[in-house]
């Protein structure tokens, strides 16, 4: 692993309840097969989540454009294009596309990770449909978005790149139109110590990371045994079999 690999998997047990969620649940379902997975991570910029896993990573993004991506930072640059194969020992390629417009072969991964993607996409259907069919007969895809059974995306605080907030039986509904067996939870406690999570680290402001190393440890305990928990819940898991 590279030094940003084994810095990333270091603070990992502090990070986000979500990213330890996602590490996890990937990791899990990676162990399942004994050979070397190829996965399509579509939206996944630099990938955290599959870091020092034995697998080929593929990232899949749109073009980052003026406007609203911009803003919220979504999207490839030409800075994350020249910089994550440096930084990363388990990307195999880089592909600039948009998966509702899709040209990739049928039947070409083992998996995809789609985390936090969904719920900016504006024809879903089609989304969803083109990831089944680029993974292989009897491989699986992952997704997570928030919670629309308990976060709606209205008012003050909507999110202006979120095309919709999915309850659990909508995207259980979409989702099985594709697929053969999907599995959908829901996952991470709200509240104020999942917001002190959400602030991150920085060098230059100690105390900070400390509180959010402290909210996180918080919350993951909060978290626990929250699968059918619809509100107070932040995240939706779904792993969809093909």
């Amino acid at each position: 692993m590279t030094f940003y690999e084994w810095l990333q998997w270091f603070t990992f047990p502090v990070r986000t309840v979500h990213l330890q969620t996602v590490r996890k649940d990937i990791k899990v379902l990676v162990s399942k097969s004994r050979k070397k997975q190829s996965i399509l991570d579509v939206g996944g910029r630099k990938s955290p989540y599959t870091i020092g896993m034995k697998a080929d990573i593929t990232l899949l993004d749109v073009p980052q454009e003026e406007g609203t991506r911009k803003d919220l930072n979504l999207g490839f640059t030409d800075n994350i294009l020249k910089n994550i194969q440096k930084k990363r020992s388990n990307i195999s390629n880089l592909i600039i596309e948009d998966m509702t417009k899709s040209t990739l072969p049928d039947n070409s991964y083992d998996a995809v990770l789609c985390v936090e993607v969904i719920e900016h996409v504006e024809d879903d259907d089609v989304f969803v449909k083109n990831i089944s069919k680029v993974i292989k007969p009897g491989s699986w895809a992952y997704f997570t978005t928030p919670n629309g059974d308990y976060i709606k995306n209205e008012g003050p605080g909507k999110n202006p790149d979120h095309v919709r907030h999915y309850t659990k039986e909508e995207l259980h509904a979409l989702l099985q139109r594709h697929f053969d067996k999907v599995e959908v939870h829901y996952a991470v406690k709200t509240g104020k110590y999942r917001v002190m999570g959400l602030k991150g680290f920085k060098k230059n402001k100690p105390f900070r990371a400390l509180a959010s190393i402290f909210g996180n440890i918080v919350n993951k305990v909060q978290s626990q045994g929250l699968k059918d928990s619809k509100n107070g819940t932040a995240h939706l898991v779904a792993i969809a079999f093909k």
